[in-house]
């Protein structure tokens, strides 16, 4: 979605709506600083965090005049039960926390603006059929949802988005990647996911053409997620340096775990490869693409092949501190903690 379908699409609602579903409050105008008209918002439902636990990797790190990535705190917190409440929220110009409860069945890749913490209620929160869309956002939190079959991305980080964190989601079904990292976007955490039998599972720079925007950006944390018999891309890394994958399991990659091409810097270290046979590509590139940069080190490799790795990276520490879990560990903590249910939204 383009910046200007995203006006558009603003510029057609009224000032105030009248909400729907569960929550059942009086709007107070307020006037909120954005690319995007003013616009009415419901005053918090309650007091409640605007995210659970607090972003590491790179969605942690000050820059881009983001103090790390905080979502939607100091906004009011809203419900959202049906597809109409959870489009007018994610479209809101300012900070807002959207508790999503129940299934939103949408279509397509929606817009989400800066400043947002979206989180599901419980263990079931869904988002059925379409997916988020970041299109020059900034400074969201996505935790706690079940992303089902998408008819593209189920997530998409783009055209120079930054400190988005995504974490605690399962992904299931998506026609394309379920979660993408592209066009210069920056600053990005996806942490204690549930890849669930996903075909395309992340794609980072979506282009061989794609250098002028992309290098020097797409720096990204990988932890904790489960890639449970998802085939591939775990991430697919082009340009971005540094990558950082660790503390991951990958169980049954029928095509390959990591590949990083395009001279891409990907470190891969304490993560537990089972039943992969090719764990990671790079001096050799993959498919069209040409070769990229890889260091692996303290992983574990169980029924699976022999890694491939080629140069140096740049260390992740040069941009945060970070405490590497011993690997042999990894597959029960991340198949107790990674996925929905496991927080509180």
């Amino acid at each position: 979605m383009t910046e200007n379908l995203l006006v558009r699409r603003a510029a057609r609602r009224p000032v105030a709506v009248a909400l729907a579903g569960t929550l059942a409050v009086t709007l107070t105008a307020v006037m909120v600083a954005g690319t995007g008209p003013a616009r009415a918002v419901p005053p918090s439902t309650g007091a409640l965090p605007s995210a659970v636990g607090q972003p590491d990797g790179f969605a942690s790190v000050d820059a881009l005049g983001q103090n790390g990535t905080t979502g939607g705190v100091g906004g009011p917190v809203v419900t959202a039960t049906n597809a109409d409440d959870f489009l007018e929220y994610i479209d809101t110009v300012g900070p807002m926390t959207i508790r999503v409860q129940g299934t939103i069945r949408i279509s397509s890749k929606q817009g989400v603006r800066p400043n947002k913490t979206i989180i599901g209620v419980g263990s079931n929160a869904t988002i059925d059929g379409g997916g988020l869309d970041f299109y020059r956002s900034y400074n969201v939190i996505v935790q706690n949802l079940n992303f089902t079959n998408a008819e593209d991305d189920a997530v998409n980080v783009g055209q120079e988005s930054h400190h988005i964190w995504i974490d605690h989601n399962r992904f299931t079904g998506a026609v394309d990647g379920s979660v993408d990292v592209v066009r210069g976007a920056d600053y990005v955490t996806v942490s204690w996911n549930h890849f669930d039998h996903a075909d395309k599972s992340m794609l980072i720079s979506h282009s061989d053409g794609a250098a002028s925007t992309d290098v020097g950006h797409l720096k990204v944390s990988i932890h904790h997620n489960f890639f449970d018999n998802s085939r591939q891309r775990h991430p697919r890394v082009r340009f971005g340096e540094p990558v950082h994958v660790y503390n991951n399991y990958f169980l049954g990659n029928e095509l390959y775990g990591v590949a990083s091409t395009e001279n891409a810097g990907v470190l891969v270290e304490g993560n537990y490869f089972e039943n992969v046979p090719y764990p990671l590509h790079s001096a050799s590139g993959y498919a069209d693409s040409g070769p990229g940069r890889a260091v692996q080190r303290n992983n574990i490799f169980v029924n699976s092949g022999v890694p491939e790795t080629a140069g140096s990276v740049v260390e992740p520490r040069t941009y945060y501190a970070y405490q590497l879990d011993p690997p042999a560990g990894v597959p029960a903590s991340v198949r107790a903690g990674a996925g929905t249910g496991r927080i509180s939204g």
